[in-house]
């Protein structure tokens, strides 16, 4: 929907951008399509011709868009209860998150793995991205039976403290 009334930082100075948001892992909603598009333009000329566009793409990919998720999203974003205990579940989560990035680091000078690793405690979010090369990731799902993406993304969200000590060793062994 156009909303031409209000402002954005940054339009004054002909900034415009877009930005895509996903609700599928902050709401548990997999499979259901939920996010949300968003594109900040300078006039409203630019405003109907980006719509045009995008209806222009959209229109043929799906007749009818899911609608199960964006209600379920709207029941629990407009609920007092429900969007209170939402939010408090998405803290403990986030913080078990940070404490999964904070144990494998500790767990990684530990075992005196060379190397800065900083980096796992600055990223945020359910993912990490390690540093390993391929041939490096390989070895540790071939001889140490952790899976992970070629291009060293793990998942913090699957790691588990009594775990930590083990993927520390293991990354050590094949650096």
């Amino acid at each position: 929907a156009l909303i031409p009334q209000r402002r954005v930082h940054g339009v004054d100075n002909g900034l415009e951008f877009a930005t895509a948001q996903s609700y599928a892992k902050n709401m548990g909603m997999y499979g259901e399509r939920v996010g949300c598009l968003s594109f900040v333009c300078d006039s409203p000329d630019t405003a109907r011709a980006v719509t045009s566009q995008l209806k222009g793409i959209v229109r043929p990919m799906y007749s009818n868009p899911p609608i199960h998720g964006a209600r379920i999203a709207h029941l629990i974003l407009t609920d007092p209860a429900l969007r209170a205990s939402w939010e408090e579940e998405l803290k403990l989560m986030s913080h078990r998150i940070q404490q999964m990035r904070e144990g494998l680091h500790a767990a990684l000078l530990e075992v005196q793995a060379p190397g800065d690793w900083s980096h796992i405690v600055k990223q945020i979010g359910m993912f990490s991205f390690t540093g390993l090369t391929a041939p490096q990731c390989e070895s540790l799902i071939k001889d140490h039976h952790i899976y992970l993406l070629s291009n060293g993304r793990i998942s913090v969200a699957g790691l588990s403290t009594n775990r930590l000590m083990y993927l520390a060793k293991a990354m050590k062994a094949v650096l």
